[in-house]
C-alpha cells in the first residue's frame, strides 16, 4: 500500500462521520487527492512531512502541463489544501504547505454573440407603446455602436448629433469618443424623442428614463432585454453585454480592421479587441499578413 493513503483514508473517515459529507462529495475528495498522491509517487515523496510549499506549486504545475483546466485545479488544490489541514489539526503537519498555492488563473469566458438572423428578429419590434418604443430605441443604440451598458445609461440629450449621425459616449476612465450611429438607430430615436417627454421632468438631461422619471437604471436596462430576447422568441438569453459583443464581432467579421473595431469599442489595448471578439486565429493571421509591413512575404 502506498504509505500516503492511509491518511487519506483516515480524512475521508472523518469527513463522513464528523462533518456529515454525502458519499459523492467524499467520493469526490478522494479521486481529487487520489491524482496528488499519483503526482508525489512518480517523486519519490512517501510522506506528507516531506511535502513543501514549493512542491505543492511545483503539483499544480504538472496538472496544468496535463491538460487538466484552471477550474478543475483549483478544485484539486482546494481538496488538498482542506486535507493538509486536517493534519495539522491533528499535529501531523506542523503548518499547511498548500495554503499559499494559488490555482493558474481562471480563463473567463467569452460571451456568446446573437447572430446576424437573430438580431434582426430581436429588433423587429412593433408597437406605439412608450415603453417599447424606449425599449427598442435602446436596443438600435447599443447595436448600433458597441456601447457599454454603463455608457448607454449615460448618455444625456446633448451628447446626439441626430443631422450628422453621431454619439458622444463617456466611457472608462471618462474618456469621451465620438461614433457613427445606423440609419435605423436614428429614427429610433426620432419616435423616442417624440414620446420621451411623458418621462421627462423639465430641465432632465438623460436620454433614457424610466416611469419614475429618472435616469433608466443599468438593471432596469438588463431587465428589459432579457424580456424582449423572450418575447422575440430568440434562442439564447439576451443582456446588454452580448449585444455589446455582437456588435464587435459582427464588425469584425465584415471589415476584419481589428484597429478599427477596437477604436469603437473603446478600447485602450488591442489585445483586448482581439479577446473580446471569438475570430479564429486563422482569420486574424491573415489580416494581420495584409496589413503588417514587415508580414508581407517578399516575391
Amino acid at each position: 500500500m502506498n504509505p500516503l493513503l492511509p491518511d487519506i483514508q483516515h480524512y475521508l473517515s472523518h469527513l463522513a462521520s464528523q462533518r456529515g459529507l454525502s458519499p459523492v462529495t467524499i467520493t469526490n475528495y478522494q479521486r481529487n487527492l487520489n491524482e496528488f498522491i499519483n503526482l508525489l509517487s512518480e517523486k519519490k515523496i512517501t510522506s506528507w512531512q516531506a511535502l513543501d510549499a514549493h512542491q505543492v506549486r511545483l503539483l499544480t504545475k504538472q496538472l496544468h502541463q496535463n491538460g487538466i483546466k484552471a477550474r478543475s485545479i483549483a478544485t484539486k488544490l482546494s481538496a488538498l489544501r482542506s486535507f493538509l489541514e486536517y493534519l495539522v489539526k491533528n499535529n501531523q503537519l506542523t503548518f499547511n504547505p498548500a495554503k499559499g498555492v494559488s490555482a493558474p488563473k481562471l480563463d473567463k469566458p467569452l460571451p456568446k454573440n446573437i447572430s446576424v438572423d437573430d438580431m434582426d428578429q430581436l429588433l423587429n419590434i412593433d408597437g406605439d407603446d412608450p415603453l417599447t418604443i424606449r425599449d427598442h430605441c435602446m436596443m438600435e443604440l447599443m447595436y448600433s455602436s458597441g456601447l457599454r451598458l454603463s455608457e448607454l445609461v449615460g448618455i444625456n440629450v446633448k451628447d446626439i448629433k441626430i443631422s450628422a449621425k453621431e454619439i458622444m459616449v463617456t466611457g472608462k476612465g471618462s474618456k469621451q469618443r465620438l461614433l457613427p450611429i445606423t440609419k435605423t438607430a436614428i429614427e429610433a430615436i426620432r419616435l423616442w424623442l417624440k414620446v420621451r417627454p411623458e418621462f421627462a421632468e423639465p430641465g432632465e438631461n438623460a436620454l433614457f428614463l424610466s416611469k419614475q422619471k429618472k435616469r433608466i437604471s443599468t438593471r432596469s436596462v438588463q431587465m428589459r432585454m432579457e424580456k424582449w430576447g423572450l418575447e422575440q422568441s430568440l434562442p439564447s438569453h439576451v443582456n446588454p453585454h452580448k449585444l455589446r459583443h455582437s456588435f464587435a464581432t459582427h464588425m469584425l467579421e465584415s471589415s476584419g480592421n481589428l484597429r478599427a473595431v477596437q477604436t469603437l469599442l473603446g478600447h485602450a489595448d488591442l489585445a483586448t479587441t482581439q479577446i473580446y471578439t471569438h475570430l479564429d486565429f486563422q482569420h486574424l493571421a491573415e489580416v494581420y499578413d495584409k496589413a503588417h509591413p514587415r508580414a508581407k512575404r517578399k516575391k
